[in-house]
This record gives C-alpha cells, structure tokens and sequence, in this order.
C-alpha cells in the first residue's frame, strides 16, 4: 500500500534557510495579490448589480404610483353600478375596494 502524499511538497512550508523563507513568503505574497484581485472584481461586480436593482426599485416605485393615481382616478369616475359590477367579479379571496364618491354633476354624470 502507498503512504499518502499531499499534492504539494510539505517542505514549501518549512523554513530551512533564507532562500526557502523567502519564496515562502513570495508564494504567500503572490497568493494574497491574487486573493485581492479576485475580491476587488467580486465587490466591483455586486455594486454595478446593486446599482442596476436600485435603478429598477426607483422604476417600479414610479410605476406604482402612478397606476395607484390612474386606479384612484378610474374609481373616483366610474358610476356605483359599474364599481359594483367589477366587485362582484373580484374572487372571494380580494377585499372589496373602499371607494370614493364624487358629487354628481347634474344629469347624472360624475364629471
């Protein structure tokens, strides 16, 4: 049976003199210099995604209220009985929609 031998040569990490110290120490250096390249290109990376999630927020946010002023507006001009009609065809498990009455004009008209 073969004795097990890692895939680096434990004698890298031993410091016999100064010329093995120092490549110890090159190889380390090297290794940090690659580690901070590759977590300067991570932080870069989620930035440039956060910038786009907070671009698309901003947009739906605008989106929003802007359909909440049209909803509101739609309601404020649809007579009782269509506000009816479209509530009973709201499934059961949706509130029914609180809405607001405008004056009526004369003539029947709520513009």
């Amino acid at each position: 049976m073969m004795a097990f031998q890692p895939p680096y040569s434990p004698s890298l990490f031993r410091k016999r003199d100064n010329a093995s110290g120092a490549s110890v120490v090159a190889i380390d250096n090297k290794i940090e210099q690659a580690m901070d390249l590759v977590k300067n290109h991570l932080m870069y990376a989620v930035r440039e995604e956060v910038e786009i999630l907070k671009e698309q927020i901003r947009e739906l946010v605008e989106k929003n209220s802007q359909l909440e002023r049209e909803n509101t507006l739609l309601k404020t001009l649809a007579s009782p009985e269509q506000l009816e009609k479209f509530q009973s065809r709201l499934s059961p498990e949706e509130p029914i929609l609180e809405t607001p009455h405008a004056p009526e004009a004369p003539g029947g008209s709520a513009v």
